[in-house]
């Protein structure tokens, strides 16, 4: 049901069933749409709550018809994920749009969010179906296993998925250590069996004034 048209818009072919997707990053469809505000990301007023309390914000929409409806946002870098009943944990701002049988949550990241200055919560994707996850620049995407670890800057993380252990370190940074300072006070350290999604483009943290 998702494809994407160049790197940059997803495509969602649609025959009577149901998308959710980042409110206003609908930019074309054809067919027969009714377009349908979600509260708290669709997980009413629970979800509504949670997120208002930890500041994680998603304002997402339900569209649901027959034909293809094109979804971007500012031009952004989409990436498709496969989800076959495991949890795909994504920053709300780079979630685009799920199958609409995907659950949708939050989960608890402690010092990585607030090193992002994004809150204490992630979004939580899970169940079977698709998810497109947005990057500032093309994503790569890490495999972490037992022998290999990963460290991540937090400014680059987008999404991870898998059996992963996250803990932080703090002292010299990636910045720091190039000589340039005002690096990120803290790193993400991944351990386990997992996948790593970062963008080579970072966003705008908290962390190097920690």
């Amino acid at each position: 049901m998702f494809r994407l048209q160049g790197s940059k818009v997803l495509a969602v072919d649609m025959t009577g069933d149901a998308v959710k997707a980042k409110n206003g990053s609908m930019v074309a469809y054809d067919g027969q749409m009714a377009f349908k505000k979600l509260s708290g990301g669709g997980e009413g007023i629970r979800g509504m709550v949670t997120r208002r309390l930890t500041g994680e914000q998603m304002i997402m929409m339900e569209v649901k018809g027959q034909g293809t409806c094109w979804f971007a946002d500012r031009a952004s870098e989409i990436n498709l994920v496969s989800l076959r009943g495991d949890k795909l944990y994504v920053e709300s701002s780079n979630l685009l749009a799920t199958d609409a049988g995907l659950r949708t949550g939050t989960s608890f990241t402690g010092m990585r969010g607030a090193s992002q200055g994004n809150g204490l919560f992630t979004t939580t994707v899970e169940g079977h179906g698709q998810a497109a996850i947005m990057s500032d620049g093309p994503a790569v995407v890490l495999r972490v296993s037992a022998q290999y670890p990963l460290t991540v800057d937090p400014g680059a993380y987008v999404a991870h998925q898998g059996d992963l252990r996250q803990s932080f370190q703090s002292g010299v940074t990636f910045r720091t250590f190039l000589g340039e300072g005002g690096g990120e006070a803290f790193q993400i350290r991944f351990e386990g069996d997992g996948l790593v999604y970062v963008q080579p483009s970072e966003r705008n943290t908290i962390a190097g004034d920690v």
